[in-house]
C-alpha cells in the first residue's frame, strides 16, 4: 500500500535527496532518518521512483552536452577505436556500472531487510567520512577522468557498490576511491556524477518495478512535486559543487557525516 505524504513534506524529501544524492552525504541514509527522525510513516515506493527520476533529470540536463560525444565516442571504442577520450570513458562508464548491478540483483532484499537502521547508518556514516578525509587529503591529485584504465573504473565501481548499504554515499565513495587513484577533486566529482547516471536509473527502474508490481495507489500531486523539486536542486547541487568543490575540498563534507553519526547515535540509543 503507499503511503500518502503532504505537500510540504515531499518538498523536503525531494531536496534532501537533491542534495545528498550528489553531495558524498548519503541521500539513502537521509531518507531512511527523516521520517524517523520526524515521526512520520514512511512516504512509499512511488515517491522514492518520482526523486530518484527528479535526480536523473538534474544530471542529465547539467552533462547534457556531454553524453552524444560520450554515446559517439563509446560506439567509436566498441568498434576498435581506442584513442578517442570520449570512447574510454564511455566504455569505463558502463564497466563501473557492472558491480553495483550485480550486487544490487543478488543482495538487494537483503539489504532492505537487515541494513536499514539508524545504527548502521551512523556507522556508514562515520566510517567512510573519514575514509573520504583520508582520500583527499592523501590524493596525488593529479588526474583527468579520461586517464582511467578499464581496471581503475572498475575499482571505482567495485567501491560504488558499497553503496547499496544506507549511510555509505553513491558519490562519497566513488570519489573516494576515485581520489585514491589520483584524479583531481573535479574530475573525481565529475566521474562520479556520470557514473551516477546509469547508477540512479537502475536504482529508479528497480523501484519503479516494485511499485508497479504492488497494490499501491499514487499521490500524482506529491510524485510530481517529488520529480521537480529534486531535478531542479540536484542540477544546483551538482553546478555548485563542481564550481567549489577545488577550493574548499572534502573536509567540511566528512566533519559533517561525523557530526550527523553522533546526533543519529545520542537519538536512537
Amino acid at each position: 500500500m503507499q503511503t500518502m505524504i503532504e505537500w510540504w513534506q515531499a518538498v523536503l524529501l525531494a531536496t534532501v535527496q537533491g542534495l545528498s544524492e550528489f553531495l558524498p552525504i548519503s541521500s539513502s541514509g537521509h531518507l531512511v532518518l527523516l521520517p524517523r527522525l520526524f515521526g512520520w510513516t514512511d512516504q512509499g515506493l512511488a515517491f522514492d521512483v518520482a526523486v530518484h527520476v527528479g535526480t536523473l533529470l538534474g544530471v542529465l540536463v547539467y552533462f547534457r552536452r556531454d553524453l552524444l560525444p560520450l554515446a559517439r565516442g563509446g560506439i567509436a571504442f566498441v568498434s576498435g577505436d581506442r584513442e578517442d577520450p570520449h570512447g574510454r570513458l564511455a566504455f569505463n562508464l558502463i564497466v563501473g556500472t557492472i558491480p553495483v548491478g550485480v550486487v544490487g540483483l543478488l543482495f538487494n532484499d537483503v539489504i532492505e531487510e537487515k541494513l536499514r537502521s539508524p545504527l548502521v547508518v551512523a556507522f556508514q556514516l562515520a566510517v567512510f567520512g573519514i575514509v573520504l578525509w583520508l582520500a583527499d587529503r592523501l590524493s596525488a591529485r593529479s588526474r583527468s577522468e579520461s586517464s582511467l584504465s578499464v581496471g581503475q573504473a572498475l575499482l571505482i565501481g567495485c567501491a560504488q557498490a558499497l553503496a547499496l548499504v544506507p549511510g555509505t554515499s553513491r558519490s562519497g565513495i566513488t570519489m573516494s576511491a576515485a581520489l585514491a587513484l589520483g584524479l583531481t577533486r573535479e574530475a573525481a566529482a565529475r566521474f562520479a556524477f556520470l557514473l551516477a547516471i546509469p547508477g540512479i536509473a537502475m536504482a529508479g527502474a528497480y523501484e519503479g518495478y516494485r511499485f508497479f508490481t504492488s497494490e499501491g495507489t499514487v499521490a500524482v500531486r506529491e510524485m510530481l512535486i517529488g520529480v521537480a523539486v529534486s531535478a531542479v536542486v540536484g542540477y544546483a547541487c551538482i553546478h555548485y559543487f563542481l564550481k567549489f568543490i577545488a577550493r574548499i575540498g572534502f573536509a567540511p563534507f566528512a566533519i559533517y557525516r561525523l557530526l550527523l553519526a553522533g546526533v543519529i547515535v545520542a537519538l536512537f540509543y
